[in-house]
């Protein structure tokens, strides 16, 4: 008698089998979840640092994920490269010295609006060796200064001098290569040189090393306050995604908040991602930029809000300095606050 043949499958095979198809359903759904995230490439003003803190530990900490959101990150050179690129489409969103966005839109209507205050204080500032006698930017009269070719900080020294009633032409101006003012100042080949605070930590470890101390003037203790660094995005972005610009600033916002509040672990987030980015300066830059943060600023408006009257102040100087006229911009225009809200 014929018997057909039976296929006969043994428990081991059959677990073998499910695991296999279990490990191709994860699979599977991890790909979906993966094609389910929303990208976003974020614009960097400048090379990585400590400065730059927040979109790492955004990263880092999961903030970016759990808003179903993928980050990309481009370096920049500076903020009117970090503008094209976010105008062109080839950035979403990035940072931005608020100064140039402001000017660009006065003079270009660039399709690019802030949406998130980091520095509500401006990182301009004179450094000076700590046995120079110069305590305050009223005794500049009569040294040499040095400031590197290009630094937005040559915009607003005019107005500095002026508000600190500091005779322009009893001051000695050099323009230098960024790498050599320290080396300058530490030679004694200059007075005082012009640098922002977030160079602060690369500056003292150069003087340590020449067995010096340094001595370092903010120019908002001297008369010069208004905002500063922002988190800007193109207009085409704010309009075709407006859920993921809301869900990013989200992320955005607890990562600022995260950063200073632990800057050793957001120094860590910042090498993880960057190895090149020592922890200990990335955490050491963010302690020294605290109060370009958090200050009265910040304290009454709110970590990453634009108050209007300061913006009004940041744009009065802003067109002093560059021979605008203040009447013929609305800096409300250059800012978008729909897509923040605590």
């Amino acid at each position: 008698m014929n018997m057909a043949f039976r296929s006969k499958t043994t428990p081991t095979r059959l677990s073998t089998r499910l695991k296999k198809a279990a490990t191709a359903l994860l699979l599977g759904t991890f790909s979906s979840l993966s094609l389910a995230m929303d990208q976003v490439t974020f614009q960097l003003d400048w090379l990585p640092g400590g400065d730059k803190a927040p979109i790492y530990v955004g990263m880092e900490q999961g903030y970016f994920k759990e808003q179903g959101i993928e980050i990309k990150i481009s370096h920049g050179r500076g903020s009117t490269d970090a503008l094209t690129k976010i105008s062109t489409g080839i950035a979403d969103v990035g940072l931005s010295d608020l100064v140039a966005l402001l000017v660009a839109k006065a003079n270009d209507q660039v399709p690019i609006s802030a949406v998130y205050s980091v520095f509500s204080q401006a990182p301009h500032a004179f450094f000076t060796v700590s046995d120079s006698n110069i305590s305050s930017v009223a005794q500049v009269e009569g040294k040499k200064i040095a400031t590197s070719l290009f630094t937005s900080s040559n915009i607003f020294l005019p107005l500095l001098f002026s508000v600190n009633n500091v005779d322009e032409s009893k001051v000695n101006v050099v323009k230098a290569n960024p790498g050599a003012l320290n080396p300058m100042l530490l030679t004694g080949n200059t007075d005082v040189v012009i640098s922002w605070i977030t160079d602060v930590e690369k500056y003292k470890a150069q003087a340590a090393k020449a067995g010096k101390s340094l001595t370092v003037l903010p120019w908002y203790d001297a008369g010069l306050d208004f905002y500063s660094t922002a988190v800007v995005a193109s207009d085409r972005f704010l309009a075709e995604r407006p859920d993921v610009a809301k869900r990013f600033i989200k992320a955005f916002d607890k990562a600022v908040k995260y950063t200073w509040e632990n800057p050793e672990k957001s120094g860590s987030a910042v090498h993880k991602i960057v190895p090149e980015v020592e922890v200990d300066v990335a955490a050491d830059t963010i302690r020294s930029i605290h109060t370009l943060v958090h200050n009265d600023v910040s304290k009454v408006h709110g970590l990453g809000h634009f108050d209007s009257t300061r913006l009004a102040t940041t744009w009065k100087w802003t067109a002093k300095a560059q021979g605008l006229r203040e009447g013929a911009f609305n800096p409300e225009a250059a800012v978008n606050r729909d897509y923040f809200s605590e």
